[in-house]
């Protein structure tokens, strides 16, 4: 799971907080923590091979940035539980490991490097996963204003690798600091990383609803100015957009709320005197419940965010040549101009409607609408 406490249990000195949650049953959370990321990740890249679908007719459909970034998210989510899979087994096979990084033998570094680099890349992958989230939330709100296209994907790589790899490294050589093997005592040098942790986790929190509410008000708008009217289909196109909205931000609170929770029970014991005191039996108990809740929510991210963006795309996996060049998704976004589209009525008739909105604008002589509802008709391709 991605969690600061993990980048400080690798200080020989660690604080006592850190020390009594990450000491309670280790074998029991590391394989709970193995048993989630593995599960995840069989199911999450299920979920992105490609699948046989029958034959349409049409150009190709380059897919929009907002349809790249739902699968670069995926692909983060893919490493991180990877990244935790090797962590637990390692842990798991060699029980000894924990106890040479207490001891903090200066002459015996590999414990520690292991520590601290399957912590870094768990943190560094979870994290990318926070900022792609936060941009796919600015690009579907500037696909809908008209001011974005697949050009921008290149900005906001160079946005979210550049603050991940910052913030990440700056907040373990604070914490670190002034080497691995003696680390600061204190709260106080602790507190960057944290920041450095959170942050993302929070900007999306706060941030992604209110981008997502306006781009559903904006879509509504762009359906009303379309043709002067607003009908049940267009009712129906808006609400599906929303409900999409609404399962990305759920599956993200379900899976990182606890984190918060479970970071704000620990800094409060941190302020204690004693951990161990009987008046803070309760506090200790629930900062051990969401630890554990913490080890099997996180990594399941990955397969609930696939079930978010694109519902269940089913197990009739396609290997052939000519699909694998084909996110499995993107396949669903070619035209439907003389070819079948196999997912619920509802989908499909979203999509007729877009493409008659079209029809009939050119008929009429007006210019065509933006691919701005196209691009988020398509995004619902996959939902349930």
């Amino acid at each position: 799971m991605a969690s600061p406490r993990l980048e400080t249990f690798c200080c020989p000195n660690r604080d006592p907080a850190t020390e009594f949650i990450t000491g309670f049953q280790p074998q029991f959370f590391s394989v709970i923590c193995s048993c989630s990321a593995a599960l995840s990740l069989v199911f999450t890249g299920l979920q992105l091979l490609p699948k046989h679908r029958p034959f349409r007719h049409g150009a190709p459909h380059k897919p929009a940035s907002s349809l790249r970034i739902l699968f670069i998210i995926s692909v983060c989510d893919l490493l991180a539980c990877a990244g935790m899979v090797v962590r637990s087994s390692v842990w798991l096979g060699s029980p000894d490991l924990v106890s040479r990084i207490s001891a903090g033998n200066s002459s015996d570094v590999w414990p520690q490097v292991f520590c601290v680099g399957g912590a870094m890349w768990i943190q560094l992958f979870f994290s990318a996963s926070f900022w792609w989230t936060f941009c796919y939330a600015v690009d579907v709100f500037l696909v809908v204003k008209r001011s974005a296209g697949i050009s921008t994907i290149v900005l906001y790589h160079m946005i979210t690798w550049g603050l991940t790899l910052l913030l990440c490294v700056e907040g373990v050589a604070m914490l670190y600091y002034p080497s691995i093997s003696s680390c600061e005592n204190g709260l106080q040098h602790a507190i960057p990383h944290y920041v450095t942790t959170y942050a993302p986790m929070l900007l999306v929190l706060l941030v992604n609803p209110v981008l997502f509410t306006r781009t559903v008000s904006a879509v509504t708008s762009l359906l009303k100015g379309q043709q002067g009217i607003y009908t049940e289909n267009e009712r129906r196109l808006g609400s599906e957009i929303k409900i999409r909205f609404f399962k990305i931000m759920l599956v993200f609170v379900v899976c990182w709320l606890p984190n918060i929770i479970n970071e704000s029970l620990l800094f409060y014991l941190e302020m204690q005197d004693d951990v161990s005191a009987g008046d803070l039996k309760n506090v200790r108990n629930a900062a051990l419940i969401t630890w554990f809740i913490m080890g099997i929510l996180n990594p399941m991210q990955g397969f609930l965010n696939t079930l978010a963006f694109h519902g269940w795309t089913g197990l009739n996996v396609d290997f052939s040549r000519q699909r694998r060049r084909e996110l499995p998704w993107d396949s669903a976004s070619t035209s439907l101009a003389g070819g079948y589209t196999p997912v619920a009525g509802s989908t499909l008739l979203y999509q007729s409607h877009v493409q008659e909105i079209k029809k009939n604008l050119s008929a009429n002589g007006q210019q065509q609408p933006s691919d701005a509802i196209s691009v988020l008709s398509e995004d619902t391709e996959f939902d349930i």
